[in-house]
């Protein structure tokens, strides 16, 4: 490390706030707009050249993108101007080794003052290792990416025929003869959600009691389903004398969880056993072709579920007897069984790969500290993973 030279942020690079741009604004076009945690959207002007790194200025404080295409970074974001000589991927992932909630400078409102950051210092290898460094760390993230582009692929396969056989009601290329009195195909009836599966509601084991938490068995609240054909990482752990506490809250692999309570529809697949808390219903199937055919029929569950849990209150809520009755159509038993057939094998490679993912995280997390600081030369390190 005798070539690596101790600088302030100040001198590594200069940091500066982000533009104003409403969304009533936008214009469509393909620049992307970066807020604090992402992008807002999309515009037709940029407002600076690639590549860019961007952080939270305000709400959400120390996240950071890293963009490869011109963008436009909103006045709720910092972004770096100048990168001084430097690498700006190198410089991307140090700045994930700094807390930087902690410079939080706004009150009630968490803001990032960026002459706070002047007296943060850090340790800059030259530029060569700053490339290395930074190579070693973007093929973690390069696969990661290339796994995510996977799982997309095979969800959008199962969501395009579930449309066209469940929605559209087209099987094969031919169109299902209708009856008049159902407005379904013959042969479907109109059933409830609790026809296909046992409901149950999330409840939360009592936080005074310490020895409820930090185990292993994960505990799903709605922001660590967003986004996630299944839920592998939660914020909270229940240790078994927790989960024990109420045992008939476990929810087994390929059960379906719902939120119900404030965000209502987002929904996941449960990859192994968990428990949730009382902002989601669930459904523990009572046959596992019911499972991908419900999963799809979740992402059209929005709106109805607004509709049946408004109440004229500002907060959605859908408690266990209207989740219950919300109905469904059941397709025939051979339909079912040829759609999980057919399916049940991209389910199982989405699963494998998120876990993958988890893993490359992992390793990645592991290593960008000890990279930043030299604890591992990068010359007896292959870049290739």
């Amino acid at each position: 490390m005798s070539e690596w030279k101790n600088k302030s942020l100040a001198q590594f690079v200069t940091f500066q706030r982000g533009f104003d741009l409403p969304k009533s604004q936008f214009i469509s076009g393909d620049i992307p707009v970066f807020g604090s945690t992402s992008i807002l959207g999309y515009h037709n002007l940029s407002k600076v050249v690639a590549p860019g790194v961007i952080t939270g200025r305000s709400g959400t404080l120390g996240k950071f993108q890293y963009s490869t295409v011109a963008f436009w970074p909103h006045n709720t974001t910092l972004w770096v101007k100048d990168f001084k000589g430097n690498d700006p991927k190198f410089s991307y992932y140090l700045m994930q080794c700094f807390d930087f909630s902690d410079f939080n400078g706004g009150g009630a409102v968490p803001t990032l003052n960026r002459n706070v950051l002047k007296s943060l210092k850090v340790d800059v290898p030259p530029l060569q290792t700053q490339q290395k460094i930074a190579k070693i760390l973007s093929n973690y993230d390069d696969l990661i990416e290339n796994n995510l582009k996977r799982i997309k692929l095979l969800e959008e396969s199962a969501r395009l025929t579930y449309e066209e056989w469940f929605l559209r009601f087209r099987i094969d290329g031919k169109k299902l003869e209708i009856d008049s009195d159902t407005g379904l195909p013959f042969g479907w009836e109109c059933k409830l959600m609790k026809d296909f599966g046992e409901v149950v509601t999330g409840k939360t084991p009592s936080t005074d009691n310490e020895s409820y938490y930090g185990g292993d068995i994960p505990f799903v609240k709605t922001p660590s389903m967003h986004g996630n054909t299944y839920t592998l990482e939660t914020a909270d752990y229940l240790t078994n004398l927790g989960a024990n506490s109420q045992q008939n809250k476990f929810l087994s692999k390929n059960s379906l969880m719902v939120s119900c309570i404030g965000t209502a529809g987002v929904y996941s697949l449960v990859a192994g056993n968990c428990q949730t808390n009382q902002q989601i219903n669930s459904i523990r199937f009572y046959k596992d072709e019911y499972t991908f055919y419900i999963y799809g029929f979740a992402g059209h569950l929005t709106n109805v579920l607004d509709a049946i849990g408004s109440n004229g209150a500002t907060m959605t809520n859908v408690n266990k007897t209207k989740f219950e009755n919300i109905k469904a159509p059941m397709p025939s038993i051979d339909l079912l069984e040829r759609f999980h057939n057919t399916f049940n094998s991209n389910f199982e490679s989405i699963l494998n790969i998120m876990k993958q993912n988890q893993l490359l995280k992992e390793a990645r997390d592991i290593l960008l500290p000890r990279l930043m600081t030299g604890m591992i030369d990068t010359d007896d390190m292959d870049i290739a993973i």
